[in-house]
């Protein structure tokens, strides 16, 4: 078998398998291949090429095309033509019969090639590798976020405990945001345009040398850019505009940090003190080198190192938004790693549906210790109704600060004596008529609220819910 080298750009260590047709290294000039072969098929219905030259370029000629290798242009490139197209142009006119082989490249520029084929590349990788995953960890998430909307959570904010939640509420506010970002995603994909307008952007050969007539609607890019499944650009330069393929990216990124911040909250609950969420372990897997008794959550941190790793390369995307006048180089060389963004959100992806021998995806193994979430919940259940306390004594006519009255005298003194906020202010008011009065006008409802922490949890549970059915809705959309 013929060696291919099919490495992804990036680090060795991260090589998601389904990007290697798309960015596997002795793969990137397929699509160069596909965008010259429909230029040269656009030359041949417009009769430019003579019609027993264009009868040449068969399937089999095609195919051979699409199988150049970038390690065969490479070697042309160092050795004769120090140019990447131009290497690839006398690679493929080695392969054809010479009364096609002249009329490959014509009337094209270099970008009109690179930029468009760059185009079809994120594009396959988005829907043919991405978009399949992320709707099966979607699926998968929804599930979990449904399972636990009813079980109770301790909120944290400032890494302290907060506000009663539930576990699926906090699993939702992430599964929002994968949905989010995953919808802008396939929004700027649909987007996306190509071009071919020359060296400046001004179809100055087409229309010059008459390839393309704007008045009889005869117009080569759109022509060619339709075999491909694109619209041309509004307006390019050299090169396409910027921002569809960043915002594109960007959207990647934000699926990306989605995934990130999933890692950071679940590896924090793994915790040996917290103990909420158990990552699972497999037979023969090892913590650390020398602690034997360790169970480190070593997906979860890599879902969070990914992130740090891709947003790093977004500003590589940022440095290509200008250039001089109609083109220069400084930006070839950079955009050539923009592909590390989609390889390292699938390398995400895998870490989530990684199957073990059962076919069990990492995603429907994580486990939630309700116990642990009752334990954490139970630590600080006597002070956590603070908020509701001080509210409703100043809706019952307390005529001071009653935010100073709970912070300074209730919850110092709960915290001494271990008893809940509503034992030390009935204490309190034995003493104190003001404070009793105010105290009868609490509503009945709410006191039974302030001694039972548990239900203070607001709408976490139905609005998990509610994210659950818009989630369901959106993913069906989108697939």
């Amino acid at each position: 078998m013929e060696n291919i080298n099919t490495t992804l750009p990036g680090n060795p260590r991260y090589q998601p398998k389904q990007m290697t047709p798309v960015f596997g290294y002795d793969n990137l000039y397929k699509k160069v291949a596909q965008v010259e072969i429909a230029a040269l098929e656009t030359l041949g219905e417009m009769k430019i090429i003579p019609q027993k030259d264009f009868r040449k370029l068969t399937k089999e000629a095609k195919q051979q095309l699409l199988d150049i290798k970038t390690s065969e242009v490479d070697v042309i490139e160092k050795e004769i033509t120090h140019h990447d197209i131009r290497a690839w142009v006398r690679c493929a006119q080695k392969i054809l019969d010479k009364g096609i082989a002249q009329w490959v490249h014509i009337p094209l520029t270099s970008y009109d090639a690179v930029d468009t084929a760059r185009i079809l590349q994120f594009r396959e990788a988005y829907l043919t590798s991405i978009k399949p995953s992320l709707h099966k960890v979607v699926n998968i998430f929804s599930r979990l976020v449904k399972e636990n909307s009813g079980k109770i959570q301790i909120g944290r904010t400032h890494g302290q405990h907060a506000l009663p939640i539930t576990v699926g509420f906090w699993l939702a506010t992430i599964l929002n945001r994968i949905v989010y970002n995953w919808e802008k995603a396939d929004y700027f994909c649909k987007n996306l345009t190509g071009k071919i307008s020359g060296a400046v952007g001004a179809h100055n050969a087409q229309l010059g040398l008459g390839f393309s007539s704007k008045k009889s609607q005869n117009d080569f890019e759109e022509k060619l850019l339709k075999k491909i499944n694109l619209k041309p650009s509004p307006i390019s330069t050299q090169i396409l505009p910027p921002e569809p393929l960043a915002y594109f990216l960007f959207s990647c990124i934000g699926l990306s940090a989605a995934l990130g911040q999933f890692g950071r909250d679940a590896r924090h609950l793994m915790r040996s003190e917290i103990g909420e969420v158990t990552e699972s372990f497999e037979k023969g897997q090892v913590g650390s080198s020398t602690m034997a008794h360790k169970r480190n959550p070593i997906n979860f941190e890599n879902l969070e190192g990914m992130w740090l790793r891709t947003k790093n390369e977004f500003g590589k995307v940022l440095d290509t938004f200008i250039s001089e006048h109609q083109r220069d180089l400084v930006g070839s060389s950079i955009s050539r790693d923009f592909p590390i963004i989609l390889i390292n959100l699938q390398q995400q992806l895998n870490t989530l549906l990684k199957e073990d021998k059962l076919g069990k995806t990492f995603l429907e193994r994580l486990s939630i210790n309700e116990e642990m979430c009752n334990f954490n919940f139970q630590k600080n259940a006597n002070v956590i109704l603070a908020e509701p306390l001080y509210i409703a004594l100043q809706m019952a006519g307390y005529p001071d600060d009653a935010h100073e009255l709970v912070n300074r005298k209730l919850v110092p003194e709960a915290q001494k004596r271990g008893c809940s906020l509503v034992d030390v202010l009935g204490d309190m008011a034995k003493n104190d008529k003001k404070l009793s009065a105010v105290v009868a006008k609490i509503k009945p409802e709410i006191l039974k609220l302030l001694e039972n922490p548990e239900n203070y949890t607001g709408d976490a549970r139905e609005k998990t819910l509610e994210i659950v059915k818009n989630v369901q809705k959106i993913s069906n959309k989108l697939i």
